[in-house]
């Protein structure tokens, strides 16, 4: 029989569960107070809602044996937008929906083997009213973001940074790219691999300028000024500057840096317009905790017609770094009932029982004890409150 989980999975202790329990909680707190519905998507999807249209690679999902092409959704982005193009399409909108659950994907281990990983996952999605072209929608995304992280008290401690770009600004750096080498173009850029973008086939005055937009990275209102050197003016470009201009205030009070950065995409190619990705400083590395950004293309594809938006917190990288001392309170000792043999038994169970009526955390001793000493020493033993012997 196999002692040990499958290859990226895990097993959860008491204290790591309770860690993952109370940030879910603390972000649940602060998305109902926004307006959030809580909502429930199946792990179980059909593999085209999955694909979300291409948008999601299909080796990164995991597949089921079954009479239909189904599989494990891998995020909850593209279940919640067909649910609310469906069952809620009646619904006013802005639809504010909120959830959290485990996501699951496929991918290779340093060896070359299969790799099953997964993650508990919690975020919102906003589903609002295409007339709105970005302004309002992203900067409550935004503003909602800044607020989970006040919540669950990550500051400047963490050193955290919000990465902010935009879909159609890179678009429309690469409409500047011949034809044949955009695809190619975008992917140099968005993998910031300088040697795939010297080895394209382009003018060189054109390569000179992406290697500038590939280092093109920083505080906001510098990096919009250089796009509008490229681009000229722009209402795209006003509109990112607006909404940057309400989250920039609030951003610098908590401590959390703002990074615009026109060639950076998630890793899901869910998204056509504003996009983030929130890192914090770990003990050893950065670590990404929360990405999104805008999907209206994907609610077209499910029928519907509606701007979409959302962001996931990594639940389980937020306790890595907080630590589970922060993130799961000690829970209260439990108070050890004992007794002296099968025939008090009944009577040790009443006290338990009556225990827990008065909301104390009692847990029960299945062997009899001697004396009241050796019930006393037990507990002691086992790190409980306190003893009730019964005799």
């Amino acid at each position: 029989m196999a002692l040990q989980p499958a290859a990226g999975a895990r097993d959860l202790n008491p204290r790591e569960v309770d860690g993952n329990r109370w940030l879910c909680d603390q972000l649940a707190v602060v998305y109902r107070l926004w307006g959030y519905a809580e909502v429930a998507p199946p792990a179980v999807e059909r593999l085209e809602t999955l694909e979300a249209g291409g948008g999601i690679n299909d080796r990164e999902l995991v597949r089921l044996a079954a009479d239909e092409p189904l599989g494990l959704r891998p995020e909850m982005t593209a279940s919640i937008a067909r649910a609310a193009c469906t069952r809620m399409a009646g619904r006013p909108r802005p639809l504010r929906l909120w959830s959290s659950g485990t996501v699951f994907r496929s991918g290779l281990s340093d060896s070359g083997q299969h790799r099953l990983e997964e993650r508990l996952q919690s975020g919102v999605e906003l589903l609002g009213d295409l007339s709105d072209t970005g302004s309002a929608a992203d900067a409550e995304l935004l503003r909602l973001l800044l607020a989970c992280l006040r919540q669950l008290e990550l500051g400047v401690a963490s050193r955290p940074t919000l990465l902010i770009g935009h879909h159609a600004v890179l678009t429309a750096l690469l409409d500047q790219v011949p034809a044949p080498e955009r695809t190619a173009t975008r992917q140099a850029l968005i993998s910031y691999d300088p040697l795939a973008l010297a080895a394209l086939d382009l003018p060189a005055h054109q390569r000179q300028g992406l290697q500038q937009l590939m280092r093109l990275r920083g505080e906001p209102e510098k990096v919009l000024y250089q796009l509008e050197q490229q681009l000229g003016p722009s209402r795209m470009l006003d509109q990112l500057a607006d909404t940057l201009k309400v989250v920039a205030p609030v951003a610098a009070a908590q401590g959390v840096r703002l990074q615009l950065d026109p060639s950076f995409q998630p890793h899901f190619d869910l998204y056509d317009g504003l996009v983030l990705k929130l890192v914090c400083q770990g003990a050893e590395a950065p670590v990404a905790i929360a990405s999104g950004g805008r999907y209206d293309g994907l609610v077209e594809r499910f029928g519907g017609a509606a701007a979409g938006l959302g962001f996931g917190f990594d639940v389980e990288a937020i306790r890595d770094l907080l630590g589970t001392d922060a993130t799961a309170p000690q829970r209260p000792a439990a108070t050890l009932v004992a007794y002296r043999d099968a025939t008090r038994l009944a009577a040790a169970l009443a006290l338990l029982e009556q225990l827990h009526a008065g909301g104390v955390r009692a847990e029960l001793l299945h062997q009899g004890c001697s004396s009241a000493a050796e019930a006393e020493a037990i507990a002691v033993e086992r790190g409980c409150a306190g003893c009730r012997w019964v005799d």
